[in-house]
């Protein structure tokens, strides 16, 4: 037998029964999700906003702090600075200072008893004014010399004595040569002394202090080539040859 149902159609559950309202419900269920939806995300959204908002106020307040900070520590860079820049004017005043106290100290340690000077200039180059005191002209050897140098003359017992004292000196810390300008002793005729270099006479000291015949009067110059050459120095001459220091010497032993 085929079975029949005897529940009326409306009062039926289940897959067969019918739809009583259609598809509206679910288009308004639909609807309400979606505003829901659009709601939470807009909270979300403006909730992000203000986070952000609140992040960027504490990050130009802590801008602010720093700059505020940095314009107090600005003296300090500007301080630092020009403690910097004093450090490199004295230390490139240093470099270029020569120590002609500590030269002057050991001349006076090496100056052998039998010789006395009777001029003394000490310039820091060729053309350098010796403010006045006596001394040498300048000669060729003295223009030879790019940095400082001293220029001696004065008087010894003898060409021997000239010779070692030349030789003395060469002891001075520094010293790189020693030229003599002219040695002549008493009676001998002009041109007959020893020179190296420059003229020979009587000598570049403005009194003669040859008082006996054995007695020699020298002019000698005394360079420190390895000392850093002044920056005033407007020109700068060559260096003469090495073999002029040693043939002064030579020369003056010989003639001794």
């Amino acid at each position: 037998m085929r079975p029949v149902n005897l529940i009326p159609a409306e009062q039926r559950r289940g897959e067969q029964a019918p739809l009583r309202t259609g598809a509206l419900v679910y288009l308004v269920v639909g609807a309400c999700v979606a505003v829901l939806v659009g709601v939470t995300a807009m909270v979300l959204m403006g909730n992000k906003i203000g986070d952000r908002e609140s992040e960027v106020t504490k990050l130009e307040r802590e801008d602010a702090a720093l700059a505020v900070k940095a314009q107090k520590l600005a003296s300090y860079t500007q301080f630092r600075l020009l403690s910097e820049q004093r450090v490199q004017t004295v230390s490139s005043l240093a470099d270029s200072r020569f120590d002609w106290e500590r030269v002057m100290r050991e001349l006076s340690l090496v100056l052998p008893s039998d010789v006395w000077l009777v001029n003394l200039s000490a310039t820091a180059a060729p053309g350098v004014s010796a403010g006045g005191a006596g001394g040498s002209s300048g000669g060729s050897l003295r223009a030879s010399a790019p940095g400082p140098a001293l220029e001696l003359s004065g008087c010894a017992s003898g060409q021997q004595a000239v010779a070692g004292f030349v030789t003395s000196l060469k002891d001075i810390d520094g010293v790189t040569r020693v030229g003599v300008e002219s040695s002549e002793v008493a009676g001998e005729e002009s041109g007959a002394g020893v020179s190296a270099g420059g003229d020979s006479g009587s000598g570049e000291g403005g009194e003669d202090c040859r008082t006996r015949d054995f007695i020699a009067k020298f002019a000698l110059v005394v360079a420190f080539d390895a000392a850093p050459v002044p920056v005033t120095s407007t020109e700068e001459a060559p260096a003469p040859p090495a073999e002029e220091a040693e043939s002064s010497t030579t020369s003056a032993e010989t003639e001794g």
